[in-house]
């Protein structure tokens, strides 16, 4: 299963509206870079990896619906749809960067093959970047594979599965690689609130992969570390700072603290895109602040009493002592994580070029 697919004859890029599942699949067709930042912003489409490929559909198609021959006037318009996409959700990097290297490729084109070529290339490199995202989470998954037991329990917060990238997943690329090796897994699902990401979708993901699971809240995760019962915990980014903080869905941090109290390895997993050389810790990171209703009220239903105001900040950032590793496409990376990030950049800043 694809998260989001291209047709090239609409032109449209189509999404999975994570919104209305697990009780019915539906799809959203996007016709214009409006439409892609509305699903990002709406949660249509969401996961780091995924709305970073959403977002280079986005400038796709903001590409193919201008008329003109003009370079600047195209760039211009360009780079007007990569704003409004910019400033839809500010937490995850792949978002920038993903909206980066589109504009690159698009200036690079211009100059030398002029707009339609550009428009051509840019919609290519969109297409490289979903196919390299499937890619990446299998060698994430990979990697993954030599920290889990034969027969551990796994426990994972919020959704860093299929639904939050192209296809296969970052953590659930682990839990993925681990299933489909034949180890005897078996997989602790926070609920995730107030979004309930671990909830409606890691566990349908997970049911129909035929992984063994228990769904708990998310209070109960020290409740199970306490007895033994959790052999591991792995968790997705959204951004991971130069020192090897990481910021992901909020709750994160209560499991990380939990696990190092009760001496379980704390991974996180996650495509080199995810790294943010440029900001040196996580005190650095912009944390999302999201509406108030989808705190006092679940799937619709009001769960406070009216007119009670509350707090959504949709990310928290982990610190790195807290980390045990961090499981990237190029390996497993660990402390001091100020050395091995960046060497993981270079290495992947030297390939890409």
């Amino acid at each position: 299963m694809r998260t989001l697919e291209f047709d090239a004859n609409g032109p449209a890029l189509v999404l999975v509206d994570q919104t209305r599942l697990p009780r019915e699949t539906v799809y959203v067709t996007c016709r214009s870079a409006e439409d892609v930042a509305h699903a990002i912003r709406s949660m249509q489409v969401r996961g780091a990896p995924a709305i970073g490929v959403a977002a280079a559909y986005g400038l796709a198609l903001a590409a193919l619906a201008q008329s003109t021959e003009n370079s600047a006037t195209f760039m211009a318009a360009l780079q007007k749809a990569a704003e409004d996409l910019r400033q839809t959700r500010p937490t995850a990097v792949n978002l920038q960067w993903a909206l980066d290297r589109v504009l690159q490729r698009a200036r690079t084109t211009l100059g030398v093959k002029g707009v339609k070529a550009a428009k051509q290339g840019v919609l290519a490199l969109a297409d490289e970047m979903a196919d390299e995202d499937v890619a990446v989470n299998r060698r994430i998954g990979a990697h993954g594979l030599s920290l889990v037991s034969p027969s551990a329990n796994i426990l994972t917060h919020c959704n860093a599965g299929a639904l939050a990238t192209v296809d296969y997943g970052t953590a659930l690329g682990v839990v993925r690689a681990a299933h489909e090796a034949g180890r005897d897994i078996h997989v602790f699902v926070d609920e995730t609130r107030p979004f309930l990401q671990g909830a409606r979708l890691t566990a349908w993901e997970l049911q129909r992969l035929g992984v063994p699971m228990t769904l708990i809240t998310d209070s109960m995760a020290g409740y199970f570390m306490s007895r033994g019962k959790v052999d591991l915990v792995v968790v997705g980014a959204d951004r991971i700072a130069a020192n090897g903080d990481v910021a992901n869905k909020i709750g994160t941090y209560s499991v990380a603290v939990l696990a190092r109290e009760n001496g379980v390895p704390f991974y996180v997993a996650a495509p080199i895109s995810t790294i943010d050389l440029a900001l040196a810790s996580g005190a650095e990171i912009p944390i999302e602040e999201r509406a108030s209703r989808e705190v006092t009220e679940v799937l619709g239903t009001p769960i406070a009493p009216e007119g009670v105001q509350a707090a959504h900040p949709a990310f928290d950032v982990t610190p790195a002592r807290l980390v045990t590793a961090i499981v990237t496409e190029r390996g497993v990376l660990r402390p001091p994580y100020s050395e091995s990030l960046a060497a993981a950049v270079r290495a992947y800043e030297t390939v890409v070029a």
